[in-house]
């Protein structure tokens, strides 16, 4: 299988899913070894780029997806109106912002820090499937923790976490080093 025929399969794969696809999904489609894939979808963002393709490659993480270029959004927008906002509330960016630096996270931790109820927000955040319940603390009551999904990546457009701005003043937050291990400042 030549170069072009590799880059139009992936393409194709990529086109058809629809949702992010792991590249060890590919990997084990095109039984062709991972770094060779990493190197050819960084070769077909690339060229999208370059050709101002309606198209273009989204990296979230190690996974790929074929999407529209934000720019066209508005002659989309003609084509197919939305129906519902997807606009979230000061209050739900707010609770998205803490949990994005500080997950995993409670809602009590999430409300600490904001110093009102986040229920409404917190709820409006799983609906947008933007935050996921990561699991639940081993201590009384059992708390949800909270943590950020691949869509929030994706629609904030982030490849991954180590993309999130850096704070000026991180004084409410522990310092988090991306590995799933808290950190000391």
């Amino acid at each position: 299988m030549d170069l072009k025929e590799k880059k139009a399969l992936i393409e194709a794969l990529l086109f058809t899913w629809g949702d992010p696809l792991h590249i060890r999904e590919i990997e084990k489609v095109l039984e062709i070894p991972q770094k060779d894939i990493r190197k050819l979808l960084d070769e077909m963002i690339e060229e999208f780029d370059y050709n101002r393709r309606g198209i273009q490659i989204i990296k979230v993480e190690n996974s790929y997806q074929v999407g529209t270029r934000p720019e066209h959004y508005e002659y989309i927008k003609r084509l197919n109106p939305p129906k519902k906002s997807d606009s979230l509330s000061n209050a739900a960016l707010e609770t998205l912002s803490i949990i994005a630096y500080k997950q995993p996270v409670t809602k009590l931790e999430i409300e600490d820090i904001r110093g009102v109820k986040c229920d409404k927000s917190i709820q409006t955040l799983l609906d947008k499937e933007l935050i996921k319940e990561a699991g639940r603390l081993d201590k009384t009551g059992k708390p949800i923790i909270y943590a950020t999904t691949d869509d929030f990546l994706k629609a904030f457009g982030f490849q991954s976490l180590k993309d999130l701005p850096i704070l000026e003043d991180e004084s409410n937050l522990e310092y988090y080093d991306f590995d799933n291990n808290k950190g000391e400042k």
